[in-house]
């Protein structure tokens, strides 16, 4: 062999062998990848069984916790919104509406109240001359006051004076006279309490009665100690001589009982004067300033008989929170004055608590309408609402009833003012006559009914109002102010601008989309 082939043959590569492939880049890329797939496969092909049985564990789970809810006593619409939720998250879905009906955190706020309720179921007793006069006059208003005293003692009076403020502005001055006359005990009761000018002028009067020996009591919903009070707002106004007492104030644990806010105003003076209405302790509620244009608000205040109902509902509020049994003296003794009280017409104070079974102020809303001879009126800041009322509504629109709505024309919320607006075509094609008022905000709650009923309070045409807050409120049956509340509503509505079905055709792809979209969870809202 020459030297030339011995160098050439050397030159020429060596065939790879199996070693060779193995320890190439190339397999290593591939075992790597094998060994991945086997990572993601072989645990699936082992669990195949447990998961398996899971997924069967997990349908018959779901069907339980659906079988649950359509037995359950909750309205068909927030079982629809339950079935969507369920339906997307099984397992999370489940647990949340458990966590929901179980009432996690205010079991023993449940047995206080239902406690005081039924402690003076018998309080105020029944005048029977009252129910014998509206039987005779054949208005169905006593069938209205046997319904409101299974849930609580809410009877009709006589002899009670009803005064209509159209503005918070003018209850305002009137609760400020009212209460510069003190002498023996001034109960307060607000969803909202802020500081300001509104609050500063009260609290002069308060700290000024407080130190004259006046019984003074304040109590705020909870949520005020996060948004318009300092937290230790109760010792404050201790330190003054005040009682103070926040509702299911917001704490550093899971609960349920957040979901139940105190929404009530109520204050009561001496037993002769009680305030009642819309109107929150706040700037907004009095114009003082201009958060949504203007601000259209109302109340009524009583003074008669019927204030010892008002007391009842401060003092049963109160005494939740008290261990020991309390003592109702102030609701048992007489009214001050009523004997001097000579007015028309009967008054029907009454509250909804949403820790029973029962929606009072859906109750007598759908009361309202299903009696209605010629018209219903209403001013209501949200309409959100459920199947029954819905229904409702439109059987009155479609047996010839004038049925007007007046809301905000500029919202608070964007998504209650979409959900609000999901509704309009279904309540307009019913012959429901819809109205915005264009100036600003509307938060007053009140309806009125063929000249003879009228409702002011708290209550607004919304979930949380109708089942899930404190609420509260005036019932009139031909009182002498029912004329003014019908005056004020025809002048608020000269104000307003109609909604109509091009109207809503016209309306903002926003709530076009939002609408329905808010609509799935409303009862959640």
């Amino acid at each position: 062999m020459s030297e030339v082939e011995s160098i050439t043959r050397l030159a020429k590569p060596k065939k790879k062998g199996i070693l060779g492939l193995i320890f190439s880049r190339f397999f290593i890329i591939v075992v790597l990848i094998l060994l991945e797939l086997a990572v993601l496969i072989l645990p699936i092909i082992l669990m195949q069984d447990f998961l398996h049985h899971f997924y069967i564990g997990l349908t018959i789970f779901t069907l339980i916790i659906l079988l649950y809810l359509f037995n359950s006593k909750m309205d068909s619409t927030a079982k629809l919104t339950w079935m969507l939720i369920i339906s997307v998250l099984q397992v999370a879905g489940a647990l949340m509406l458990l966590f929901t009906q179980t009432n996690t955190g205010h079991r023993l706020i449940k047995e206080k109240a239902n406690q005081r309720i039924a402690e003076t179921k018998d309080a105020i007793p029944q005048d029977p001359q009252v129910i014998k006069r509206l039987r005779e006059e054949d208005s169905y208003t006593d069938d209205l006051v046997t319904y409101l005293n299974r849930s609580g003692c809410f009877p009709a009076f006589a002899e009670t004076e009803t005064t209509y403020f159209p503005s918070g502005e003018e209850k305002f001055q009137a609760m400020l006279e009212e209460l510069s006359k003190a002498e023996k005990y001034i109960f307060m009761e607000y969803f909202i309490i802020e500081e300001g000018y509104m609050w500063g002028k009260i609290l002069e009067i308060l700290i000024a009665k407080a130190k004259e020996g006046v019984d003074v009591r304040v109590m705020f919903d909870g949520m005020c100690e996060i948004s318009t009070l300092p937290s230790n707002y109760c010792k404050l106004l201790e330190a003054e001589g005040i009682k103070a007492k926040s509702y299911a104030p917001i704490m550093p644990f899971l609960s349920s009982h957040y979901n139940y806010r105190d929404h009530r105003k109520i204050c009561v003076i001496d037993g002769k004067v009680a305030f009642n209405g819309g109107v929150n302790l706040a700037d907004e509620y009095i114009n003082a300033v201009e958060r949504f244009g203007h601000w259209k608000d109302t109340a009524v205040m009583l003074k008669g008989d019927a204030v010892r109902s008002f007391t009842l509902m401060f003092l049963q509020m109160w005494n939740i929170t008290e261990d020991d049994k309390p003592d109702f003296k102030e609701v048992y003794a007489p009214a001050a004055d009523s004997d001097r009280i000579h007015s028309s017409g009967y008054v029907i104070p009454f509250c909804d608590c949403p820790l029973d079974e029962d929606k009072v102020g859906e109750a007598v809303y759908m009361d309202i309408l299903n009696r209605a001879g010629r018209y219903v009126h209403v001013m209501t800041p949200y309409l959100i609402l459920d199947g029954e009322l819905a229904t409702a509504l439109k059987y009155a629109g479609q047996r010839g009833i004038d049925v007007k709505l007046i809301l905000p024309g500029i919202p608070d919320k964007k998504i209650a003012y979409s959900l609000a607006k999901s509704h309009y075509r279904e309540l307009l094609e019913a012959g429901v006559k819809i109205y915005e008022y264009t100036p600003g905000f509307v938060h007053a709650k009140v309806w009125t009914c063929d000249d003879e009923k009228a409702v002011v309070g708290t209550i607004n045409l919304d979930y949380r109002s109708l089942y899930h807050h404190f609420e509260c409120a005036t019932y009139m049956y031909r009182t002498d102010c029912i004329s003014e509340i019908e005056r004020d509503f025809q002048d608020t509505l000269a104000k307003c601008r109609e909604i109509t079905l091009e109207t809503v055709r016209d309306m903002g792809v926003f709530y076009k989309i939002m609408g329905p979209v808010a609509k799935l969870i409303a009862p959640l809202l």
